[in-house]
This record gives C-alpha cells, structure tokens and sequence, in this order.
C-alpha cells in the first residue's frame, strides 16, 4: 500500500462510532447491503469495475456499495461508509488527494463496517496477499486473482485457509490460474467429491503458448526465436522485461497452487525443476531491451531444440506438469505428437489435461483464453457472484 496518511484515516475512524449507531437503529436495516472494496484498479482491476457496475444494475439485491478503492498510491472512501459512485470511479480515484491507510488500518475499517464486506484484491502484490489472514480472521471475505497468496510459502497458505475455517469468512481465486477458465473450480469438485487425481498437465501460459505456436507449429516451418519473441512483446503478450515470461515462474507459481490444491504439500515454486528459456548469458542484462537486442546471437540453441522434435515427428511446447502418485512438480520444454492436444493449440490459449480415476485413460480437457483483462476479471466477477451467494 502507499504511505500513510493519518489525518484523512483518523477523521474517518472518528465517525465509526456515530456511522455504526444510525446503522443499529435500523435506519438502513431493510436494505440487504454488501460492502466492497477493491484494491488494485489497473488492467484487471478496471475490468472488474466494469462488470461490477453492470452487475450492479443487473441485480438490485443485494445493494452493491463501493466502499473503499485503492491503488498503491491513492485512495477512495467515507467514513460512514456512504458509496463511492462506480460511475467514472478510476478518473475520480486518479483525482483523488487521499493516501491509502496502511493495510492493517484499512481491515480495522472494513471490519467495523455495518454488513458483509468483500475485497477484491486485483494486485499482484506479495504485501496485500500477506494481509489475508488477518482480513479473513476479521470476517473479510477475500476475491483475487494474486497468485502469490496461494503460490507463496506453504505456512502462509495453511494460515489462509486457517483463518478462513475459523471465521467462516470466504476466500475464493479462480484467476489465479487460467484467467476466467473455470480451472481451479474444476480441480476443488473433482478432490471434494472424492475422485483420485493422478496426473495434471497443461499449457498455463498464455504467452509461452503464442510464442511455441508461432516458433514450431504444427504446419510449416516458424519463425526465428527472437523474432517472435520481440513479435510477442509488441503485441502485448510479454511482461514489459521478457525474461519474467521466459523464466518460467509464472507457470510455476500456477503449478504450486495446482499441485496443493491437489493434496502435496509443495513449499514453494522454486521447490521443484523449473526450465528457464533465458540464456545464462543474457540473465543479466541490464534491461527487457538489451535482453532482446542479444537475444538473436542465441537462436541456433532454440533452431536446434525445435529440430529435435521435428526429428521425431514431434513440436516442442513449454508445459507444466504433476503426478499426483510420485508427488513430482515440473515445468518446462517437452515433445508432443503433432496430434496431441496440446500440439495443436491455437493463438495464446491455455490447455489444462486433469488425468483421474473417474475419467479413466481420457482426461478432462479445459481450453480456451488464458490471458487478457476481460477474461480474467469474469474470472474474479465470478467468484464475487459465489460469494454473495454465501453471504446476502
């Protein structure tokens, strides 16, 4: 969170107590109320208020009030808990001469509020996602696509779903993995009703999926690696240093909370092997564009990786992968025929294979979008949906 900003905090707690009292005399107690606050209003972040504000109109019950936004710099919010207008709200948020609280201070504010309280928390910020406990102890309910909170150290996983037991407070994060694909809603329905999960396996990266799309396809010939993974950061598909997609982490903190969900007690994403694509040479550049300027003197050990598979028939893609029974966790490059599944994606998809008991030798396949700001805040839109299902 950003700097603390004592006066504009210590006015609002003031007035808790007169904002709870109207509240208790039942002045607003017939309206069926659902506070939210939302931290993070960037790519995703605007997104979801986007489809919160449409939800808003669609479902008049329970009443939605934005209480609290925030980015890491400025903040939104009244201490009597009146709503902030969704209309216009990220232009208002950049206008706004407010600090956000430190974020103890701001889960004291929430959980004096006078009914239910969901955050959507739309960072990546390791910060936010180390709060989580607390917030759920305190009642909040949590929605998020921040992997690290789940991706994080094993304790602070085990203290998330704590917390969450003992008050009973949800928390729930679909878009941590796969953006809207119902993948982690998927994987908690087939261990809850008591089916054996064996092997998971699966593209997780959208743009680890465009660049082997388009670097070895199953028809033709491909481009030059550099060529197409300069092509992929033009077009948006790359963090703004390709390194943080080449390294391979992203897929691994997805795999950490796959393989947990699935029942190991992984520590973390740098606990098993994970293959980085950056050439030891070029690991530190001083920049994303330098690493892209020496990138082309490297080529020939990709040309040479691709005509390997080619060799057998097979294309090279960038997967992650568990099996369950040996409790092994991996990522990196591997040979599919040109006919598997995951040969023949398309554009920037993800694929994820759920190998079980119930499903015997063919595998539960999810495919489709696994990136981008629409579909992975339906994703987090989602699970606030359950959630007032839960809780209104």
């Amino acid at each position: 969170m950003g700097p603390e900003n004592p006066s504009s905090f210590q006015l609002g707690t003031s007035c808790l107590v007169c904002a709870r009292f109207v509240h208790t005399q039942g002045e607003m107690a017939a309206v069926n109320q659902v506070y939210i606050a939302v931290i993070g209003a960037g790519g995703v972040g605007k997104c979801f208020l986007s489809q919160l504000q449409a939800l808003a109109a669609r479902k008049p019950s329970p009443k939605l009030s934005l209480c609290y936004i925030a980015t890491s710099r400025k903040a939104l919010y009244n201490a009597d808990y009146s709503p902030v207008s969704l209309d216009g709200v990220t232009e208002t948020l950049a206008a706004s001469t407010q600090a956000p609280p430190p974020l103890s201070q701001v889960i004291d504010y929430l959980a004096a509020a006078p009914a239910k309280v969901v955050l959507v928390d739309n960072t990546s910020s390791q910060d936010v996602a180390d709060a989580y406990p607390l917030a759920l102890s305190r009642g909040l309910n949590i929605v998020t696509p921040n992997k690290k909170a789940f991706s994080g150290s094993y304790k602070l996983w085990q203290d998330i779903f704590r917390a969450s037991a003992t008050s009973g407070a949800k928390v729930y994060h679909e878009s941590s993995v796969g953006a809207g694909l119902p993948v982690i809603s998927t994987l908690k329905d087939l261990v809850e009703t008591g089916d054996k999960v064996t092997k998971i396996e699966g593209v997780f990266s959208g743009t680890m999926s465009f660049l082997f799309n388009s670097f070895a396809p199953t028809h033709g010939q491909g481009g030059k690696w550099s060529e197409e993974v300069k092509k992929a950061k033009a077009l948006g598909y790359t963090e703004p240093d390709p390194r943080d997609d080449l390294n391979g982490l992203d897929v691994a903190r997805k795999l950490t909370i796959l393989a947990r969900l699935a029942g190991l007690p992984v520590e973390s994403p740098t606990s098993f092997p994970v293959q980085s694509l950056i050439p030891k040479e070029l690991e530190s550049s001083s920049s994303g564009d330098e690493f892209l300027d020496k990138l082309p003197a490297f080529d020939q050990q990709m040309e040479d990786t691709k005509a390997a598979a080619e060799k057998a028939h097979k294309v090279v893609r960038f997967v992650g992968s568990i099996d369950v029974a040996t409790q092994q966790v991996k990522v990196g490059l591997e040979q599919f025929d040109r006919s598997h599944p995951i040969a023949s994606l398309k554009g920037s998809d993800n694929i994820i294979s759920f190998y079980t008991e119930r499903y015997g030798t063919n595998p539960l396949i999810i495919q489709g979008a696994g990136a981008g700001g629409d579909v992975t805040a339906m994703g987090v839109t989602g699970d606030f949906i359950r959630v007032l299902s839960q809780i209104a």
